[in-house]
């Protein structure tokens, strides 16, 4: 046996682990997975939700405990215990969220060195984490994906000079104290064992010139046995080529003559290589576009089986290889023809998995949410494979699942499992693209009528050399983290034990993450655990409403393992409009409370994210804190009087930002806004079960007399004093955006245009007409303006004093108005039939008179009997709900629930809380 074949770890000195001393890393090792193997005989253990799918065995083949389980990792305990630090109330800890909108790109070696579905860069992470944490902290990610979230943590302590000093003057521009540099710990989970295993590779400690050593050897010995697959003969007939990629072209039937047509070779225009839209047939000359073709279908034998099997016909229609030192291309001879043929006859590889994709049944090929209909036709994994790729993967899995160090044998797995789906038939064929290497379109199963079949040394050769680079000057330390797989509703880990957590969770139906991922986890025998699966899919039978359930049970669990005062980071990425309102509702009824929403700019989308014009460019950036313990202990205390109004509302503007800065200049602070605050405090309330003791103008009243307020926004007193100094420094006060797509936010930009221009109601309708058009939502009724205005705010007739609101604006802005008084006749006429805001008093009146009549309408939809209220009032439907949660009546809010459309509930977060809430009632029987 060779000298780097001897496990590596066997020779290494003494290590430690969780407080416990080993002689080497073997006997590390093979403590821990015996410790493992005798959990997994335990029956409750194995009905843990979302567990994977998998024998013992194979669990224990991908894991490496204590830092990384195939299951969910029963170790997680002890690691949080040993190396983090208890929840200490006295200890001083203060944060404003980090509002810095962050734009990092996707070049990075290490962030390359795997591909994933969809994963922010680390790079991008880092920032937050530094600003969140000390050094030794714990941070968390439950969706943890790739475990960028763990290199982010590390990198901490591993970022080079000029990565730090270009950070440090960035932080010294925005006032900001240096960072404190040194790594932090992860725990890292997710449901999939693909993900987490990809995560493992990434922070668990690797010797990469053993592993440069193995790589190479392995590539060398498959070339001994299965080099003669990829042999070609060169143009001179003599000379041996070796095959880069051979392209394969899916055959039709000309719907004329019932010709067969090899689509490669008749679409293909050979001067400017690219597929010709409309050409013509070979055989009748009859013009033909894609459209017209009739695909072709042959019966074959299923290799594993031994079943027929019908499939698109495809051929060989042209060779790329290398003879002599240089790059040529032929079409297929009967050499080639020979060789394939010997292949074809080769038993089915023992390593290669012949798993039957999920929800297939016998007698269908469709199967998921993410087979593309009319291109695939495949009901197993095997399918997805021509006879010389399936040789290729199954020798390249055999080869690097025996290597005995068992370290270097899960990175030679890591790097080939990233060339499956590129030697797969997914593998599109490209032919203006310089290389042919996981040409795969992302976030579905989609195969194209042209397929490159690479050679594995094609595909891996620069793969095993970028690995080598990139993981060379990334040294991560042993146990700074620790991988589980299982759900994010369930981590197994203390009470109140993480100091930060950022995370990346799935986003409605963006991507179906265990289809996608299934075929890498055939290959080690463990899957996904459909269950708990926080996605909206079809073929799981999970709509939105499911969907957010899940995503709302995972923020329970964020919640309760997160330390009182503490941030959690959540990146967004989706363009509709429920899915955001769902998981911000989820967020809060989980207890977190929102501080603040920026930008992440990823720079490039994935197919999802530019495969349509609608879709955003940029995901969202949601900080959310959950509340210190003295407010919640102080609540319930209370027992939501209004004096805990206040106390919410003071705690709440301490995590608040001072000052946002962009281009220089300041930027309004959303979540500052008196009706934003407002909603925030209703969600406390709402979610601790008490009733709001204050009416919406009560608490504007009430802020603006305690608070400070300044340019729209609310301070506390020595925030306003930064934010005052900020102020002087800038040209442009912030200016507030409105947008108007129901009734709420048209009363609220009537508020604030007649605040600052008490108008008629002409004046009025040239300004708000244009942006009410094209903003409504559909099913939404907004009331006319003119009834808007009547049951909202007041006009003066021209009697009596004219109001002071009024008089400000003329005497300010109409030169002939200077220097009057509010009963000087000229004044009186010019003010007359203007609409102005109430001031407090009168307003709370009105809004007394507008509730009564809001309840009044809600009768009407209580009494509807057809299917769904196609056109609703959202006004009515929150006062109503608001009235029936406040007396208890939690079957009246599930009944007008089910009369609406989906979108007129999951699109608004008050809806969906109180009606989320009332079914959680009637489930528990209150």
């Amino acid at each position: 046996m060779n000298d780097f074949f001897q496990s590596q770890s066997s020779k290494s000195g003494p290590v430690e682990c969780l407080g416990q001393t080993f002689p080497n890393e073997n006997a590390r090792r093979d403590h821990f997975l015996k410790l493992l193997a005798e959990k997994l005989k335990d029956p409750a253990f194995r009905k843990i939700e979302g567990f994977p799918q998998g024998t013992d065995e194979a669990i224990l083949a991908m894991s490496d405990p204590p830092y990384y389980t195939a299951c969910p990792n029963p170790f997680l305990e002890d690691f949080v215990r040993h190396y983090g630090k208890p929840y200490d109330p006295s200890a001083k800890y203060s944060r404003e969220p980090q509002t810095v909108d962050v734009t990092v790109g996707k070049t990075d070696a290490l962030y390359k060195a795997h591909s994933y579905h969809t994963k922010v860069p680390h790079l991008a992470i880092v920032p937050s984490i530094l600003h969140y944490t000390e050094p030794g902290d714990i941070v968390l990610d439950a969706f943890g994906g790739s475990g960028m979230t763990g290199v982010a943590a590390q990198w901490c302590g591993l970022a080079p000079a000029t990565y730090r000093h270009e950070l440090e003057m960035e932080w010294k521009k925005q006032g900001k104290p240096a960072p404190k540099w040194g790594a932090r710990r992860a725990v890292i989970n997710d449901l999939s064992p693909a993900a987490t295993f990809i995560g493992a590779n990434y922070n668990i400690p690797l010797d990469v010139a053993v592993f440069a050593k193995a790589g190479k050897q392995m590539l060398k010995e498959l070339e001994q046995d299965i080099g003669w697959m990829y042999e070609t003969t060169h143009t001179d007939g003599k000379t041996k080529g070796r095959i880069e990629y051979t392209v394969w072209s899916e055959v039709f039937t000309c719907p004329h003559c019932a010709g067969e047509v090899n689509f490669l070779d008749e679409a293909l225009d050979e001067e400017t290589k690219r597929v010709r839209d409309d050409f013509p047939c070979p055989h009748c000359g009859a013009e033909l576009t894609k459209k017209k073709l009739e695909k072709l279908f042959e019966t074959t034998v299923d290799p594993v089986s031994g079943k027929a099997l019908k499939t698109a016909k495809r051929v060989p229609s042209l060779i790329f290889y290398i003879a002599s030192g240089k790059k040529y291309e032929k079409k297929p001879d009967n050499f080639d023809r020979q060789v394939l043929g010997k292949i074809a006859a080769l038993s089915f590889p023992a390593a290669f998995p012949a798993s039957r994709m999920m929800h297939a049944a016998e007698d269908q090929q469709k199967w998921g949410d993410k087979w593309r209909a009319g291109s695939a036709s495949f009901s197993h994994v095997h399918h997805l494979f021509l006879p010389r790729a399936a040789q290729a993967v199954g020798k390249l899995w055999e080869k690097a699942n025996a290597n005995p160090d068992p370290r270097i044998r899960a990175f030679l797995l890591y790097m080939v499992e990233q060339a499956i789906a590129g030697l797969s038939v997914l593998n599109r064929y490209g032919p203006t693209h310089f290389s042919q290497v996981n040409r795969i379109l992302t976030g579905v199963y989609y195969v194209a009528s042209q397929h490159s079949e690479c050679s594995p040394w094609y595909n891996l050769g620069g793969k095993l050399d970028r690995l080598i680079k990139a993981f060379s000057d990334y040294k991560v330390g042993a146990g700074n983290t620790a991988i589980t797989t299982g759900t994010a509703a369930q981590l197994g880990l203390p009470d109140s034990s993480i100091d930060y957590i950022f995370t990346d969770p799935p986003f409605g139906d963006n991507l179906a993450y265990s289809e996608l991922n299934f075929i890498v986890e055939a290959f080690h025998r463990v899957f996904t655990h459909q269950g708990p699966e926080a996605v909206m899919s079809d073929s799981q039978q999970k709509g939105l409403h499911e969907y957010y359930r899940l995503m709302k049970s995972c923020f329970a669990e964020y919640y309760r393992v997160l330390k009182p005062g503490r941030w959690m980071t959540v990146v967004f990425s989706n363009t509709q409009a429920a899915v955001w309102n769902g998981i911000r509702t989820a967020l809060q009824e989980a207890g977190f409370v929102i501080a603040n929403v920026s930008a992440l700019n990823k720079v490039q989308g994935s197919f999802n994210a530019v495969s349509n014009a609608t879709s955003v460019k940029q995901d969202l950036v949601i900080t959310a804190y959950k509340p210190n313990g003295g407010l919640e202990a102080r609540f319930i205390k209370a027992g939501g009087q209004v004096d805990s109004v206040w106390d919410f509302v003071r705690t709440h503007l301490g995590y608040l930002p001072s000052v946002k800065m962009k281009g220089g200049e300041l930027e309004f602070i959303q979540e500052r806004d008196p009706r934003i605050i407002f909603d925030r405090m209703v969600a406390w309330f709402v979610k601790h079960d008490f009733v709001v003791p204050l009416s919406s103008q009560e608490f504007q009243s009430g802020l603006s007399q305690r608070f400070e307020p300044r340019d729209g926004m609310i301070f506390l007193p020595e925030q306003a004093a930064e934010y005052d100094k900020k102020r002087l420094q800038v040209a442009v006060a912030p200016q507030i955006e409105m947008f108007v797509s129901d009734e709420r936010s048209a009363i609220d930009w009537l508020s604030d245009f007649l605040k600052k221009r008490p108008s008629t109601y002409a004046e009025i309708t040239s300004e708000y007409m244009p942006i009410i058009g094209a903003a409504k939502k559909k099913g939404e009724v907004i009331p006319e303006l003119a009834r808007l205005l009547d049951e909202n705010f007041i006009q003066y007739d021209g009697k009596g004093e004219v109001p002071s609101q009024i008089h400000s604006y003329l005497s300010s802005n109409h030169k002939d108005q200077r220097g009057l008084e509010k009963n000087d006749p000229a004044l009186m006429t010019k003010a007359k039939d203007r609409w102005y805001v109430p001031d407090p008093n009168k307003a709370q009146d009105l809004e007394m008179k507008r509730e009564k009549a809001l309840l009044k309408e809600f009768e009407t939809y209580k009494a509807f009997t057809g299917r769904k209220i196609k056109e609703s009032r959202l006004e009515v439907l929150r006062a109503g709900f608001r009235a029936a949660w406040a007396t208890k009546e939690y079957q009246t809010i599930i009944n007008v629930a089910n009369k609406l459309p989906e979108e007129t509930l999951q699109e608004d977060e008050k809806l969906l809380t109180l009606y989320d809430m009332a079914l959680t009632r009637t489930e528990d029987g209150l």
